[in-house]
């Protein structure tokens, strides 16, 4: 039976790893989104943004529906950051609340959003209107 030297093992180690993070990257990109909802008992909305990433622009809709206690209309110009880009395409998809986040109800707004490829949106930004919502919803978005 042969004996693998530590060093080899190593070195084996050492390239698997260094193979992983550079496949693995994520990036941090910026968005700036403006979203209109309104609704009664149903909420219904949508907008268009802007996703910046190395530099470049890519537009995309957001599509969105809520059920629950919804009343009102409002606007809601919402910026902030997309974590955990694989690439611009990676932001397309449903997102849901992630643990605890969720909107402020009056004045400014924040959520924190994630799809299924793992993208976090970090949003906030002042709301226009009269709207009180305790609803469930997602929304969706496509880059155009």
């Amino acid at each position: 039976m042969r004996r693998f030297s530590p060093s080899v093992a190593l070195i084996a180690l050492a390239v698997g790893v260094a193979g992983l993070s550079t496949s693995s990257r994520a990036e941090t990109g910026q968005v700036a989104v403006v979203f209109t909802k309104g609704g009664f008992i149903v909420g219904v909305g949508g907008g268009e943004g802007v996703l910046v990433l190395r530099g470049k622009r890519y537009p995309f809709t957001v599509s969105g529906m809520s059920v629950g206690f919804t009343i009102g209309a409002s606007t809601t110009k919402f910026v902030g950051r997309a974590l955990n880009l694989k690439g611009p395409a990676s932001i397309e998809g449903t997102y849901g609340t992630v643990g605890a986040g969720g909107a402020v109800a009056a004045g400014a707004g924040g959520v924190q959003l994630q799809n299924a490829n793992g993208v976090i949106l970090q949003l906030s930004g002042p709301r226009v209107g009269a709207e009180v919502s305790a609803a469930v919803g997602g929304v969706t978005i496509r880059l155009k």
